[in-house]
């Protein structure tokens, strides 16, 4: 049996899960509990298509690998995934499995308490997807109190209850006007939206290692949704000649007409501050009425459903699948 400390779980920064244990100077014929082993280790690990998750488990379940660590290995997937509402859909097995839960039969956890933290902590997601602050607020907290250790992982959901708050007041004055990162006059955002039912703010800089890591998708990502009738405006937070000649160079790749409308932020005025961007890249969806729709980070699920809620057409492409 391997234990993970949960704290490696909820971060979803899980390296794989101890490998196979290593082949003995001898060869021999595996018994039940060597092949046990190894169906248990493939769906701890698996991290491809939903399909093969369901190959894996099916697999484990033949070999007689309990339905508590088969729980966990899907938890597993869809922390990696950062696919909350995948998670927020296991919380009815969840609870199930809370009071009947044997630390013998679990594959990641050492301690009753971690198992009971994760618990609570989907079913603060989902008070989250529903907006109930006060249940958000009592599930996470018991989160804490059951497993301290993993503050790092529920702060950022504190963080995002406290911005979409925050966001719930502000409203985009679409006649602000900003410089193109090109030479040219300033450009209204109201010419931006005109006709489009959605504006997506893509907020970006070439000092960020993630936004040069993912300007490929969000390219893809930015043509797909310029089909769909949403307006798209990168956004890059400094005017210097340095990081602007940085800037052009990073998106040089995407071809002499990059998808969308490029700009700088405005001074002193800082759309970016506005919105309290404080990570990078950050997509923030506006309606064509000025609302927040979505402010966050682009590989989360929510972006997506609230895209879709748009236009229902619109598909998240394969390259701007959660990592």
């Amino acid at each position: 049996m391997r234990f993970l400390s949960v704290s490696m779980v909820l971060v979803a920064l899980l390296v794989p899960v101890a490998g196979l244990r290593a082949s003995p100077a001898t060869e021999k014929m595996p018994t039940p509990a060597d092949t046990r082993e190894a169906a248990l280790e493939h769906v701890l690990t698996e991290r491809g298509s939903l399909k093969a998750l369901d190959a894996a488990i099916a697999a484990a379940r033949n070999h007689h690998v309990s339905e508590q660590a088969i729980l966990e290995a899907r938890f597993l997937y869809h922390i990696d995934r950062s696919d909350d509402l995948a998670l927020t859909a296991m919380l009815p097995e969840m609870l199930k499995q809370r009071e009947g839960f044997k630390l013998e039969d679990s594959a990641i956890f050492a301690v009753k308490e971690d198992w009971a933290a994760v618990v609570e902590y989907v079913q603060a997601l989902t008070a989250l997807a529903h907006d109930d602050k006060p249940s958000f607020k009592q599930h996470i907290t018991e989160a804490f109190w059951l497993s301290p250790r993993q503050a790092s992982a529920f702060a950022p959901h504190i963080d995002r209850l406290r911005l979409k708050e925050a966001m719930r007041g502000v409203k985009i004055d679409f006649s602000l006007k900003f410089s193109p990162m090109a030479t040219g006059e300033p450009v209204s955002l109201a010419s931006l939206v005109a006709g489009k039912k959605a504006l997506l703010f893509h907020f970006w800089s070439p000092m960020s290692r993630e936004c040069e890591a993912s300007m490929a998708d969000f390219s893809t990502t930015a043509k797909m949704l310029l089909s769909h009738d949403i307006a798209v405006v990168s956004v890059v937070p400094d005017d210097s000649p340095q990081l602007l000649a940085e800037a052009r160079a990073m998106i040089d790749p995407l071809g002499e007409k990059p998808p969308g409308a490029w700009l700088v932020d405005a001074k002193p005025k800082s759309l970016a501050r506005d919105l309290r961007i404080q990570n990078l890249p950050a997509m923030v969806l506006v309606s064509s009425a000025g609302n927040i729709l979505f402010h966050g980070d682009p590989t989360e699920s929510p972006f997506w459903v609230a895209l879709r809620a748009i236009n229902p057409r619109i598909q998240r492409p394969s390259t701007a699948s959660p990592k």
